[in-house]
């Protein structure tokens, strides 16, 4: 029964994984078209229009989610880690909500909170990897170190922290070099915030991914001492 679970699991992971591909790669087609046809600025009518700078930012993030999706497969192949099933179908799901609904189907300008649920998501998927990568380690009878409760949830917290400060960087970068509008310092139309508003995005995503991330650590340092009492 438990071998016919875990290949449950694979089998959900290769489903969801294979979907979210073909949909990657469909969009990366349809937003190379829209490119093409779009206009490179408004065109002065009064609903807005999608310019050619949005739909490069479509492209960077579906080309970007085709090279992170990989990512589980590599550690797991390269250091011979075991990432749960279950992580990796949640991270999957993620990519999806975040670049398909998020960026190509415009979730985030649809959906009231949409960027600040999947950050609240984000932080605390990221926390969880964290702990699940120390605790591996932690059990290995080879490795000269075992790290108390206290630590390995000090390391998920600051992983999933970093891990949000490092996709923050790169939204600020991408909008630098390109000239879009990752960091939502812009309303759809084009209007450009200014002082404090225009930096609430960036601190808002910093301040849900370390609030998450932070229930996440907590949860789990009281499951590992308890079991570490237990045993």
């Amino acid at each position: 029964m438990r071998k016919e679970g875990q290949e449950n699991k694979r089998n959900w992971k290769r489903i969801i994984g294979i979907i979210l591909f073909i949909t990657l790669v469909s969009s990366i087609a349809y937003t190379i078209i829209k490119i093409i046809v779009a206009p490179s600025g408004p065109i002065g009518t009064e609903a807005y229009e999608k310019v050619k700078s949005d739909y490069v930012l479509m492209l960077l993030q579906c080309i970007l989610g085709l090279i992170v999706m990989a990512i589980p497969s590599i550690i797991e192949r390269r250091w011979l880690i075991d990432i749960p099933n279950n992580m990796e179908v949640l991270y999957f799901i993620f990519l999806y909500c975040a670049i398909y609904l998020g960026e190509v189907r415009n979730f985030y300008y649809i959906i009231p909170f949409w960027d600040t649920i999947l950050h609240a998501f984000s932080g605390a998927m990221l926390g969880a990897l964290g702990f699940a990568l120390v605790s591996i380690l932690n059990d290995y009878e080879s490795t000269r170190f075992h790290l108390s409760p206290f630590f390995i949830a000090l390391f998920a917290f600051c992983f999933a922290l970093t891990a949000g400060a490092i996709w923050e960087i790169y939204e600020y970068l991408i909008d630098g070099i390109f000239g879009l509008n990752m960091q939502k310092f812009a309303l759809e139309d084009g209007t450009l915030l200014i002082g404090h508003e225009a930096l609430s995005d960036t601190m808002k995503d910093i301040i849900v991914d370390a609030v998450s991330a932070l229930i996440i650590s907590v949860a789990g340092y009281f499951s590992i001492y308890k079991k570490c009492k237990d045993d």
